[in-house]
């Protein structure tokens, strides 16, 4: 996601779910594909450490062999001033288990198979 409105459209009425260092929040798209966005502001850190934070989740996100599964929607982590203090394989666990929340359960997929 590149445009404020996006950003703006997943505050108001995306749905929401919390972990311990970043709320995800989702919104269905008109697009055929899952979108990611992420905000870092300065409550986390200095530039260096929001950059960093950053990185993390967009190669956890392109990582993560179920990205394909998602479904059409727009998926923004905001970041929690605790994500600097977390390891990456915490980071990652978490973040995957949010992104998992929004995978389709096996009676949808077989029913689309269907």
């Amino acid at each position: 996601m590149r445009r404020r409105a996006d950003y703006s459209r997943c505050y108001r009425s995306g749905r929401r779910r919390h972990g311990d260092f970043a709320i995800l929040y989702a919104v269905a798209n008109d697009l055929e594909h899952p979108r990611l966005g992420i905000t870092v502001s300065r409550k986390v850190g200095n530039s260096v450490v929001r950059h960093r934070a950053k990185r993390h989740i967009r190669e956890i996100y392109r990582r993560w062999s179920q990205r394909r599964q998602l479904p059409a929607m727009d998926f923004m982590f905001q970041a929690k001033p605790s994500l600097p203090t977390a390891a990456f394989p915490t980071l990652k666990s978490e973040i995957e288990r949010l992104l998992a929340t929004w995978l389709p359960s096996a009676d949808e997929a077989s029913s689309r198979a269907s």
